[in-house]
């Protein structure tokens, strides 16, 4: 098979277009393509009046490939980059999976399959229950401080937009994406440059994985909390767990930390206990949400009606050098109440599969590094976290949400956008949005929004709103790990994904749950 790179399609191409395509870049004759079909496609919109896609082309021929392709530029023949994994070694023990995200499960999913019937615990509850919950929550400002948008079945990743794009080079992921879509995904994330799920199609995916773990004898422990290790001579012997009041143990010399990046009970455990943990850099900020349509068009101009909701990806640095950025961008998406403390107040961003609201939102986050919050506590980001986030609470007095025009946090006071409603749930108050900040935090937030609405005009409409505060983009801590996924200090605990400091995001996060299986499943 040879794969052609770069090929010029229309928005609305046909498999004839394929063939002519792939006919004349190989400069054979279409008769001589025995198929062709996409593998990756990617929309080009620098130029507004003419947005097309660029495509990657898997093409069988009747003659010689390798000659084909010699004489040929943007071909090449197709690699091999199916994943392939064969277990060495078998545990002699269950292993617990502590926590339900996409590393948690892609781990629990390579065991269950090797025969080692893995045991999930997760403090929150299944997917099903988890929707129930959450939406009393945005109804009535009732927070379930153990089941909620940080914790529960499927992690945090869930209620956002399901996206599975990443930087990572791995040949896993490729093996991740097919996962997905044997468990009920959309087959278009295989060849999508951007691929997303969508919170609606996730659950369903998420169930469909949790039943084939099942099926190999795996379990899955919901409503039960990781409380402490067992340690004997530096090696785990087992864990204690609390479920709905009532305290157990279970023996085990294997467990996978995928704690997710709002565990912070259990860093405070693992602070305690001794395990080796480190500062690290993260970010903290607000979502930013405009009307859908003004980013489409700022987009894609009259190639919206064909493309539907627009995405972007914007960063720049300010004069001192630090760097503001947007992330986790939701077209066509919601605003989101991810609260998971009492008297705290966080948000995050949340798309359907559809993704067809009136408003889209992103993150706007500034970057931040231990240098900026040591105290000399290695939980100091998470206490800097906690202030941000008590703050957003306190400036309303509960879980109405603080949001303010970009207009009047940057004291412009033109309106350049048709009003935008926000979307967050319970509800919002118009308030002063800096106070929440400490002015580090403020001041570069203010910077950033003039910069890259510089870049983009669309972003800088003075009627935007800002809903604050956006604190759990990644895990402020690591949990120090060595090569062989092992905790540097305690043999047979492998800290695992992006709770832990090794992920950023269900992709990334997914793959080191399969490098935590296969460290597990190596003599």
């Amino acid at each position: 098979m040879i794969t052609l790179n770069n090929i010029r399609l229309s928005l609305k191409y046909t498999q004839e277009e394929l063939l002519s395509a792939a006919s004349k870049a190989l400069n054979i004759k279409a008769t001589d393509i025995t198929a062709v079909n996409i593998k990756r496609l990617s929309i080009d919109a620098r130029k507004k009046n003419d947005v097309h896609y660029i495509g990657s082309i898997n093409v069988s021929v009747s003659s010689n490939e390798a000659k084909v392709v010699k004489r040929c530029k943007n071909a090449e023949i197709a690699k091999d980059t199916s994943y392939r994994f064969t277990p060495t070694a078998k545990p002699q023990c269950r292993p617990i999976i502590v926590g339900s995200g996409p590393a948690g499960l892609f781990c629990a999913l390579m065991l269950a399959r090797a025969g080692a019937k893995p045991i999930v615990i997760e403090r929150g509850e299944c997917v099903e229950n988890r929707t129930k919950t959450i939406d009393t929550f945005w109804a009535t400002g009732e927070l379930n401080t153990a089941s909620n948008v940080q914790f529960g079945e499927g992690g945090a990743g869930t209620f956002s937009d399901g996206k599975l794009n990443t930087g990572i080079n791995d040949i896993r992921a490729r093996y991740v994406l097919k996962e997905f879509v044997a468990h009920g995904a959309p087959e278009e994330i295989l060849i999508s440059a951007k691929p997303h799920i969508g919170t609606d199609k996730l659950k369903e995916t998420i169930i469909n994985i949790r039943n084939e773990i099942i099926s190999f004898g795996g379990e899955f422990l919901f409503n039960t909390t990781l409380t402490d290790l067992i340690i004997n001579n530096n090696k785990l012997v087992g864990i204690k767990t609390i479920n709905n009041g009532v305290y157990s143990s279970l023996e085990t010399q294997i467990a996978v930390l995928a704690i997710g990046h709002s565990a912070r009970d259990t860093f405070e455990m693992l602070k305690k206990t001794g395990i080796p943990m480190e500062q690290k850099a993260f970010s903290v900020g607000a979502r930013i949400e405009h009307l859908r349509s003004e980013i489409d068009e700022c987009q894609y101009g009259k190639a919206r009606h064909i493309l539907g909701a627009a995405d972007y990806k914007l960063s720049t640095h300010l004069d001192d050098g630090r760097g503001v950025y947007t992330f986790c961008m939701c077209p066509g998406g919601y605003v989101v109440n991810a609260s998971s403390e009492e008297g705290l107040l966080c948000t995050n961003g949340m798309s359907y599969h559809a993704r067809n609201n009136s408003n889209s939102n992103s993150a706007v986050l500034v970057g931040i590094s231990p240098n900026d919050y040591n105290q000399g506590d290695v939980l100091d980001g998470i206490e800097l976290q906690r202030k941000i986030e008590k703050a957003a609470y306190d400036i309303t007095g509960g879980y109405l949400a603080p949001v303010q025009t970009v207009g009047d946090f940057l004291n412009t006071q033109n309106p350049t956008s048709d009003k935008v409603l926000p979307t967050i749930k319970p509800g919002y108050e118009f308030c002063d949005i800096s106070k929440v900040y400490p002015k580090l935090i403020s001041d570069s937030l203010k910077e950033g929004l003039s910069k890259l609405g510089q870049r983009m005009p669309a972003f800088a409409n003075t009627n935007a709103i800002l809903t604050a505060a956006e604190t759990r983009s990644s895990s402020p801590v690591r949990i120090v790990r060595n090569e062989k996924f092992q905790s540097i200090a305690i043999n047979g605990l492998f800290p695992c994904g992006e709770g832990a400091g090794y992920a950023g995001g269900i992709m990334s996060a997914a793959v080191d749950g399969i490098k935590c299986a296969e460290a597990i499943l190596t003599k």
